[in-house]
């Protein structure tokens, strides 16, 4: 005889494991749902993968090259004593016979902004907007350097880092003060010498460092007096190279090869290419600075380079560190100079004279601070 309470009976004890299998289901919902996610994206990623996987293959040297890029940046950051050097013996005790030494006049011309300087450094910005700004642009760069190494280009964001959009529009701005005219004499004589004018009676040749940001800040700011003396070439010099173990102070550019303009340049200013490939003297460039080498011994490379030139001035396309460097170094230990607690301003030009004093069996050299001059920009 069928009696409903006593199947309600037999039915009590499923009552907890009912509950218990509701209560599970709610429960792994989230890891049910939390695997689904998964399996979708990994089968998003996977063509993601295996297109990646491609680009790295099919342009096996250029990735190659990026490898052996990443293992440079790794070796330099770690065992580079680019700044470890011993400061030259005080200065000031070579002033009484300065006068009477020879004399270079030199010209710092310090690069526009690169693209580690947008992506690391405040310039011109606010602290505030750099701050707010700083994971957006890294992960900009990151973009970059990403579609750089897929598309098989020998470029960088971060190595050898190229001039920005914004270093470029600096620089062409330099060009665009040294075209201007003249408002003193001093100024007049200043332009003569840096746009290198026939009748300028002080001969002067263009030097840059071997970093991409360097040479085209020195191809753009000087392309007036490049286009007027078309026989002219820039001398790129190893020495001038930057003091610092980062990325963006390693050179991209194979030893004796001329330099390939950066995907930034091809588009904005895609007419320096050739000034790159036949306006540029690369006989001195032996790849990157050494790891034996450093700030000093560089330094003073340049300032026997400099005296070997028969040219009376040198203009330097260069870097803030380095050219600080090179205040601090052969300016007296008295001076309080700005020049030697400051950098020259992106695409800023800074114009003094540098002695070479007989001293016992070899020479040292010393700036003569009364003749440090701003020219555009300043520190």
């Amino acid at each position: 005889v069928w009696n409903p309470n006593i199947c309600f009976l037999f039915l009590i004890p499923l009552i907890p494991i009912a509950t218990m299998a509701v209560v599970g289901s709610m429960l792994a919902l989230p890891a049910v749902f939390a695997f689904y996610i998964a399996w979708v994206i990994a089968m998003l990623l996977r063509p993601m993968f295996v297109f990646v996987l491609a680009c790295l293959l099919w342009n096996a040297p250029f990735t190659i090259l990026k490898m052996r890029m990443v293992a440079d940046t790794f070796l330099y950051m770690f065992l580079c004593k680019d700044k470890k050097y011993k400061k030259p013996s005080d200065r000031g005790k070579f002033l009484d016979s300065m006068k009477k030494s020879e004399k270079k006049t030199i010209v710092f011309v310090r690069h526009g902004e690169s693209c580690w300087n947008d992506t690391f450094n405040a310039g011109e910005r606010k602290k505030i907007d750099f701050i707010k700004g700083f994971i957006p642009g890294l992960i900009k760069s990151a973009y970059y350097e990403t579609y750089l190494v897929l598309s098989g280009q020998v470029d960088s964001w971060f190595y050898d880092s190229p001039l920005s959009e914004y270093g470029i529009s600096q620089i062409d701005k330099l060009a665009k003060f040294l075209s201007k005219p003249a408002s003193s004499s001093n100024e007049q004589e200043t332009f003569d010498l840096l746009n290198g004018a026939s009748n300028c009676s002080t001969t002067s040749v263009l030097v840059s460092s071997n970093l991409r940001r360097a040479l085209s800040t020195v191809c753009i700011g000087f392309r007036a007096r490049l286009a007027n003396n078309p026989d002219e070439r820039i001398v790129v010099h190893p020495s001038l190279q930057e003091i610092s173990r980062n990325p963006d102070t390693l050179s991209i550019t194979p030893p004796g090869n001329q330099v390939n303009a950066s995907w930034i340049e091809k588009r904005l200013y895609p007419h320096i290419q050739p000034i790159l490939t036949s306006r540029v003297d690369m006989t001195h460039h032996i790849g990157n600075k050494p790891l034996s080498s450093n700030g000093g011994i560089r330094m003073s490379e340049f300032c026997k380079f400099a005296f070997s030139r028969k040219e009376e001035a040198i203009i330097c396309g260069g870097h803030s560190l380095w050219f600080r460097s090179f205040f601090q170094s052969y300016l007296p230990e008295a001076s309080t100079h700005i020049s030697k607690k400051k950098k020259v301003v992106n695409g800023g030009t800074v114009r003094f004279d540098l002695y070479k004093v007989k001293v016992g069996d070899g020479w040292e050299y010393v700036i003569d601070e009364d003749t440090i001059t701003v020219v555009y920009g300043g520190f």
